[in-house]
Parts: structure tokens; sequence; C-alpha cells
């Protein structure tokens, strides 16, 4: 990233974080590279001054991949959308988004991995949101340290919308609704959250949602949290009597699908770089579509923004 005789009177460290939105992080892994910050072809301290006529180079791209912490797998991601800030990925069911324990060599994280290790570019995952295991969905992943920046203050501030369709064991009786929730970590467990009042360790959770159909005892609905608590809408649908279908820790187990029936649609957001609306959508997984036939038909998942 080159600017010449640009933030005349500003130093590197305000031209990073306040300008261009670096993350604290970001500069950190600036300063450790030889290339990081050139200042006229010169590496300089995040303390130099830009005078006029100037020219400030910053290295954003990545000199290697996460060596010895990312092992690529030998399975390609279906790619939803690609760039040279960004890309989506469409991931599937059963498989975690990056590496834990019992699981380094089967995520989201590995496959991409080896994506962009078939095409000889270095690779390190700066997802922007994550999935649990079972739900399938899109995961938007930063390029470079900048992208990666912006995203995590535009997830904060609200700046990324996410829509998900989701299955729910009960019939809805309004077309639409907003949940209103708090949620906290249940008797100090790791995993389980609850529903709670506004008790020390809570967080405020508002989820939207719109109902598409309902049929057998099933209800089909687009929600869209306004919050990101985990487990969030998992936990809501629980509290309002209509579990996530298949979500054997909120609700219980079900022979029409052998995981909780929930699909991260969509994203929105502004580009990170650019600041051109973009709108990622993945297409939803078979077990979930095979239901939406049968109980709902064929056309009743339709997906458009409400204003």
């Amino acid at each position: 990233m080159r600017f010449e005789n640009q933030f005349v009177g500003l130093t590197v460290k305000q031209i990073l974080i306040d300008e261009l939105g670096f993350s604290k992080r970001a500069v950190t892994a600036l300063k450790a590279r030889e290339d990081g910050m050139l200042l006229n072809g010169e590496r300089v301290t995040v303390r130099a001054v830009i005078k006029e006529n100037d020219v400030l180079e910053i290295a954003t791209d990545d000199e290697k991949s996460d060596e010895g912490k990312l092992l690529p797998s030998d399975t390609l991601p279906e790619i939803l959308y690609e760039d040279s800030f960004l890309v989506a990925a469409n991931k599937p069911p059963f498989m975690p988004t990056h590496p834990s324990q019992g699981h380094f060599c089967d995520t989201l994280a590995n496959s991409l991995a080896y994506y962009y290790g078939q095409k000889g570019r270095p690779f390190v995952f700066r997802s922007a949101n994550r999935l649990d295991r079972n739900t399938s969905g899109a995961v938007l992943v930063a390029k470079d340290r900048l992208s990666a920046s912006r995203l995590s203050q535009m997830m904060k501030n609200g700046g990324i919308r996410k829509s998900y369709v989701a299955i729910l064991d009960g019939e809805l009786k309004e077309s639409e609704g907003l949940i209103e929730a708090r949620i906290r970590r249940k008797d100090q467990s790791i995993i389980l959250r609850e529903v709670c009042d506004a008790s020390e360790g809570s967080q405020t959770a508002i989820t939207e949602y719109e109902v598409l159909a309902v049929s057998h005892g099933l209800s089909l609905v687009i929600a869209s949290p306004v919050t990101g608590r985990t487990h969030q809408l998992r936990v809501h649908f629980a509290h309002i009597g209509a579990p996530i279908l298949g979500d054997d820790l909120y609700g219980h187990a079900s022979k029409l699908i052998t995981r909780h029936a929930l699909h991260a649609l969509s994203l929105s957001l502004n580009h990170p770089q650019t600041g051109e609306p973009l709108e990622i959508i993945a297409p939803v997984p078979q077990d979930m579509q095979n239901i939406i036939n049968e109980y709902f038909g064929k056309d009743s998942l339709h997906y458009g923004r409400k204003e």
C-alpha cells in the first residue's frame, strides 16, 4: 500500500491507527517486518512524521503462511466470493471453522490453506465471523491485516449484517418478531448458555426474525442477530418455545436431520477497502433443503433484505 504526498504532519502511528484503521496488533506485526513501514524507501518507526512530498509504503500482504499452526487439508472449499482483499467460503455442516483440540486438520481454515497452497500463495486465516461446527454457511476471511482490522471494527459496530435460515421445532404465530433476552453462561459451563435477567455476567442479546412458512409443527424463518452472542439464535428460539430443529443442546434431537437446522445464509456489508456494498449469499445445504422441500415447498425460501 503506497501513499504519495499524503497525511502531511501526521505520525506513521496516527496514519495507521486513526486514518487507515489498523489494529494495535496489526501495527505491532508491521514493526517486526523489515519492509513493514517504509518512508521514501527507508525503514522507519511509528514516530516518524510525514513531510510534504514524502512517500509512505505499508506492507499489508503476508510474507508466509501460518506454518506449523495451520496444516493444509486435502479438501477444497466452496468459494462464494473472492477479490484481492477478501475471500468468503460456504462452510459445510460438521466442519469446524478453525483448528481446536481434536480438530487440527479438518477445518475450514485447513481447507482454505490447501486452496491457497495449490495456488502457491501464503495464507493466514483471519475470519470476520465464526460458525459452530454443525452450523453451515458463509464465513468471511480477510486476506491482509488492514482488511482484517477494518472487518473486526465493522463487526463490533454492527457494520456487518448476518442473516440465517433456520427450521424451528414449533409453529410461530406471528409473521415476524424481535427477541430481546439477555444471555449468560449456564452454571459455569464452557459451552451452555441461558436466558437470564440483568445479572452479573449477562449480556444484552437481540434477534430479529421473519417467518417464511409454517407447516406440520415446524417454522421456516430468516433470523438476523443484532448482537453476536455465543449460541444466540439457538438460545433465543428455545426461549420462545420453538428451538431449532435437531438442536440437542437447547431442544432435542430429530429424525429429520442429524444436526441443528441452522445455516448462515448471507453477509451484507460495505467492502472494507472500496466501500462498495457487498452481499454474500451461501446456498442452503442439502440436508436442510430436503426438509424445506418436503414440509414447506421448494419455493418457500425467499430472501430479500427488508427495508
